[in-house]
């Protein structure tokens, strides 16, 4: 419970510092999202596929303006995707998702963001500091 008591001070005050930092080098109209797109559990792959196909998903999503950060299979679940885009670009990547995700899957989109490096980083640190 010391560990606790003494790391959580030190690794909060560096994220807050890092981030103040780190907001004046990141542009302020990009964003992170992840969206989950969960199977539709009562078809199969070719049915999925199929709707996938009809719908155009390949030449539609994600639309041009958004980066893929990356893009895994979750077993059991489905596809989880995280792009970065601008800002202003959130109702293209709305309306790509509705044109060309649905149907086929259903969604879920949470704002997101790299916590690793700061991580790693405090990590660091406080190896650093031991003997």
């Amino acid at each position: 419970m010391k560990f606790f008591s003494f790391i959580f001070p030190l690794l909060f005050s560096f994220l807050v510092s890092h981030a103040q930092e780190n907001a004046q080098n990141t542009p302020s109209d990009s964003l992170m999202i992840t969206i989950f797109m969960k199977h539709h559990q009562d078809k199969n792959i070719e049915e999925l596929r199929e709707i996938r196909n009809q719908n155009g998903f390949l030449e539609n999503f994600p639309p041009p303006s958004a980066k893929v950060v990356n893009w895994y299979v979750m077993m059991g679940i489905g596809q989880v995707v995280t792009l970065r885009i601008p800002a202003s670009e959130l109702r293209t990547l709305n309306m790509a998702v509705e044109k060309s995700v649905w149907g086929a899957f259903s969604t879920e989109f949470y704002p997101t963001y790299d916590l690793y490096p700061h991580i790693r980083q405090a990590k660091e640190e406080l190896s650093d500091k031991q003997p």
